[in-house]
């Protein structure tokens, strides 16, 4: 299906809009034409006068024929004035509604993707199809719709004039607009292609920029400016070489078009003139036909433009609709599952997961059983599966064997939201919104009042420095809370999950980055959090982990030990391995001691 087509087909809301706005550009086009013809008639007036047109229908004075000429162009003007402001408007409105509506559409179905789309795609690419695609579809509405459907319109409406007063003269004046439309079109097709590489060169483009911004500390500390401008070059080249395939071709439009418009307006001038001295039409008729074939021609040689912004909006278009049809893997609706009602209990039955493209599975018949109200620690070496019992428990991926069952129910039926809101999640890189302290904090229940986040920022410890800083809970973080330490960030990260007081709590690495007052800080606000919920965590630091209920190792995916701190211990396996390593000399007595 064509992009235009793809467009107006989801867009269905807007379909009144397009043509209440095409009709304002046919009537502004319809009275754009008409003060050639009426200087035409005036010639007419001044050359035959009683014998004018206008007086063979009435009118046979010629002052008053030139008065009622008078009358009529300033009713032309007005009108033509008037339904200009209107299509504006109504294609400037269309543009503006229907790209935001784009937008947020878009990014909401990008929100319900799987991570596994985000590993395969880039997130400059998708902030270049979000912003700038979009972006180009609405330049296109602002004024190149109304240009074509002017071009179509006038061409019918000029060539209705010639045939109404000459048939042959017609016919040789408008043998270039159908080979002006066929080259246009020529040249597009083979503009499509180009375009689309281009798109995907900004994409690229785009892709570095946001990773080299986003990791600007790394690429200072390691001085790697040469470097990575080196990279950034090299996809601005890439950008402009895409470009200038594009140009070069796009370039040769007009001219080709202006070479057809000239033969147009030589038979129009040449043969209307001689059809003139001979008598064949008058000099009124003759000045119409001239008038109208530069009214009718010229804004031809704009197609070179129009072909332009048309081919690169649908290739926007195109890339936009793309990522719309995109199929959402994860099934949102479901059971409802009230927060209030959540035990709890989590039982993983033989459950599988490989991610995309690698060989080993990160999870191999897993079966475990987490009673409701347990705390239960997953440890072991990098790449083993811990983050992925988690990511599949939040259902950012679905198992591909196996399931995993939430109080006897699958998570796969249970409604995606519910099932989240149900789960806190403190993970070790902390996202923070750009906004204020509070609003951090009561990220996701944005009905929270002011005592209940203050009440969570003094559970997880980090009501005295926020009371430092210069607008105390009304601070704004920056950008992903880079105003704040790794430490700070990593509190509110968990005040957050105080304040959402979820039945269900996951910790993943959520003391790792941290210096050893601040893990001692949240592990105090932790030891109270974890009472009475189910609580999974995920650690490499094993003195985190010592008191929970139950502790599995895992290893290339698979549990090779479970039991509580003391029991591994005293099994000397991978487990008492990986404790000796973090205590040093420290005897397995001295850490077994008791709570």
């Amino acid at each position: 299906m064509h992009p235009l087509s793809r467009l107006f087909s989801h867009a269905r809301n807007y379909r009144r809009d397009v043509r209440i706005a095409t009709l304002y550009s046919v009537l502004n086009k319809f009275f754009d034409v008409l003060p050639e013809v009426l200087i035409g008639v005036a010639v007419d007036v001044v050359v035959n006068q009683k014998a004018s047109f206008l007086a063979r229908v009435g009118i046979v004075d010629p002052k008053d024929q030139l008065m009622l000429l008078a009358l009529i162009t300033v009713v032309v003007w007005i009108g033509e004035s008037l339904f200009q402001y209107l299509y504006d408007v109504r294609w400037r409105d269309l543009a503006q509604n229907l790209q935001h509506d784009l937008r947020m559409e878009a990014y909401r179905h990008v929100q319900k993707l799987d991570m596994a789309y985000f590993e395969r795609n880039r997130s400059g690419n998708l902030l270049a199809v979000l912003n700038e695609d979009i972006n180009q579809m609405e330049r296109f509405l602002n004024g190149g719709a109304n240009d074509l459907i002017q071009v179509f319109v006038g061409s019918l409406m000029v060539g209705g004039v010639f045939f109404a007063l000459t048939h042959e003269l017609a016919f040789l004046a408008l043998v270039p607009v159908p080979l002006i439309l066929y080259g246009a079109f020529w040249f597009q097709r083979r503009l499509a292609p180009r375009y689309g590489a281009v798109r995907e060169a900004a994409g690229a483009l785009a892709a570095r920029l946001n990773n080299n911004i986003q990791g600007i500390a790394t690429v200072k500390a390691y001085a790697a400016e040469d470097y990575e401008a080196a990279h950034i070059e090299q996809g601005s080249d890439a950008y402009r070489a895409r470009n200038g395939e594009a140009i070069r071709l796009s370039a040769a439009i007009t001219p080709v078009i202006r070479m057809a418009i000239l033969a147009g307006f030589t038979v129009t001038l040449l043969y209307g003139g001689f059809m003139a001295l001979n008598g064949d039409i008058g000099v009124g008729s003759y000045s119409v036909l001239v008038y109208l074939t530069q009214r009718l021609l010229w804004p031809l040689t704009r197609l070179a433009d129009l072909t332009d912004l048309y081919q690169r909006s649908m290739s926007s278009i195109e890339r936009v609709m793309n990522l719309l049809q995109t199929p959402v893997n994860i099934r949102y609706d479901g059971r409802a599952l009230p927060k209030e009602t959540v035990r709890g209990e989590l039982v993983f039955e033989g459950v599988g997961f490989i991610y995309e493209g690698m060989s080993r599975p990160a999870l191999e018949r897993i079966d475990l059983h987490i009673g409701a109200g347990r705390s239960v620690a997953f440890v072991g070496s990098t790449g083993g599966g811990k983050s992925t019992l988690i990511k599949l428990l939040l259902r950012f991926y679905e198992p591909q064997q196996g399931r995993v069952m939430l109080d006897g129910v699958a998570l796969g039926d249970v409604n995606l939201q519910d099932l989240r809101r149900a789960i806190g999640y403190v993970a070790q890189d902390t996202f923070l919104a750009d906004a204020s302290v509070a609003d951090n904090i009561a990220y996701g229940l944005p009905g929270a009042d002011r005592a209940a986040v203050i009440a969570a920022a003094k559970a997880a410890e980090a009501h005295d420095f926020i009371m430092t800083l210069p607008q105390g809970y009304d601070t704004p973080v920056g950008e992903r809370g880079l105003r704040l330490s790794g430490g700070q960030r990593q509190r509110l990260a968990l005040a957050r999950a105080i304040l959402k007081d979820p039945p269900i709590l996951v910790l993943d690495e959520a003391t790792s980055a941290v210096d050893n007052e601040t893990e001692a800080a949240i592990q105090r606000s932790l030891d109270r959090l974890v009472i009475g919920r189910t609580t999974l965590i995920v650690a490499h630091r094993l003195s985190t982990v010592r008191h929970a209920d139950a502790i599995h190792v895992l290893e290339h995916g698979r549990i090779v030990e479970s039991g509580t701190h003391d029991t591994l211990l005293a099994r000397d396996g991978i487990y008492a391995s990986l404790w000796r390593l973090q205590t040093g000399d420290r005897r397995q007595a001295d850490a077994s001691s008791p709570r």
